[in-house]
């Protein structure tokens, strides 16, 4: 090959590379990496992103070499001289590729076990999908609708689903796991920055998959361990970050109410003024006097009652059976009367 090609194939492949490199900076492409695993995913990200830079540029250089200096005249119509090809030159692209391609593999199966390591003592944590919300259960038997974990230290997800397939996802985290009725996935996650993030359905999951919302929230280890035994900032409602005032455990009354309101995801489907919720999935729960009176089912704290441990014995006009599960039947009794109480005196 001529000086003068190679250098033209050289400033050609620099200009392509470099064009190719300030749309792949420019561009906010990735969250802010909010954990180890993300950090380590975010760099194989890059490891390929490279990668597909260096061969973008090479195939960029060739190909604008090619069109200045081997572009017919609008007038010639001739076949091009015959070629035998470069044995040589396809064994090194060939090669090269090759390599390439493996070294993405080995990266991506090093991160992967990386990432899969929960170190000798994880914070464990069942993450449970139902239409349409998240519930998280702690080794101390809390339950709540969101998330709350340490920095800075392993947290194992055990997730699963009660009903269809779900798909566990917080951006930040750059992790995804899918939630199959009947089956444990395992999902570790290191959280190393202070926040809270969004947890987010990315699996179709039926009429609310769209508002199947919740959040994490990671706080240091020392407001963890308050929180985990009920006494640390935002123990009581919605958690750090989530805006909850009520008071959990040993509050009585509308406090208590409000707490399993917002701990069991009610607000994913409900509309209900008193806990600032605006769902639309389910009936409007500010009206629930009319809707008693319509049902003709007893008392309005029957009628409450009964709609949420036998959802379908009484359906409002305008929705449908089967959207609201059944599984809050099993709520503990104390929890299961306080939210009764806190809407039959809430609603209008």
């Amino acid at each position: 090959m001529r000086r003068g090609t190679l250098i033209q194939l050289i400033v050609f492949g620099l200009i392509a590379g470099g064009i190719a490199t300030a749309v792949a900076l420019a561009i906010p492409w990735l969250p802010v990496a909010a954990g180890k695993e993300a950090n380590r995913i975010d760099f194989v990200f890059w490891f390929t992103t490279a990668i597909a830079i260096f061969v973008f540029s090479i195939v960029a250089a060739v190909l604008a070499y090619s069109v200045i200096h081997f572009r017919a005249r609008p007038d010639d119509d001739s076949d091009g001289a015959p070629t035998h090809g470069h044995t040589k030159l396809e064994m090194v692209w060939t090669a090269i590729p090759a390599l390439l391609v493996t070294s993405i593999a080995i990266v991506s199966a090093v991160v992967l076990a990386q990432n899969g390591n929960a170190g000798s003592d994880p914070l464990v944590v069942k993450v449970t999908g139902r239409q349409f919300m998240w519930t998280f259960t702690y080794p101390n038997g809390r339950t709540t609708g969101y998330l709350e974990v340490p920095k800075d230290r392993h947290t194992k997800l055990e997730i699963t689903s009660e009903d269809v397939i779900h798909s566990f996802w917080v951006p930040q985290l750059s992790q995804k796991q899918d939630a199959v009725p009947g089956q444990t996935n395992p999902l570790v996650i290191t959280p190393t920055r202070l926040g809270t993030y969004p947890v987010i359905c990315t699996e179709l999951c039926g009429l609310g998959h769209a508002i199947m919302r919740s959040h994490i929230s990671v706080v240091p280890q020392t407001e963890f361990a308050k929180w985990l035994k009920g006494s640390g900032p935002g123990s009581a409602g919605g958690g750090s970050g989530s805006g909850g005032s009520a008071a959990g455990g040993g509050a009585s009354g509308g406090n208590a109410g409000l707490a399993v309101f917002q701990q069991q995801g009610c607000a994913s489907c409900h509309t209900f003024a008193a806990a600032s919720a605006a769902g639309k999935i389910g009936p409007d729960l500010d009206h629930l006097k009319a809707e008693a009176a319509k049902a003709n089912k007893g008392s309005l704290e029957q009628f409450v009652h009964q709609s949420i441990v036998d959802p379908n014995a009484y359906v409002a006009p305008g929705f449908a059976p089967n959207i609201m599960p059944p599984t809050f039947a099993s709520l503990p009794a104390s929890q299961l009367n306080a939210l009764v109480q806190y809407l039959v005196s809430n609603t209008k």
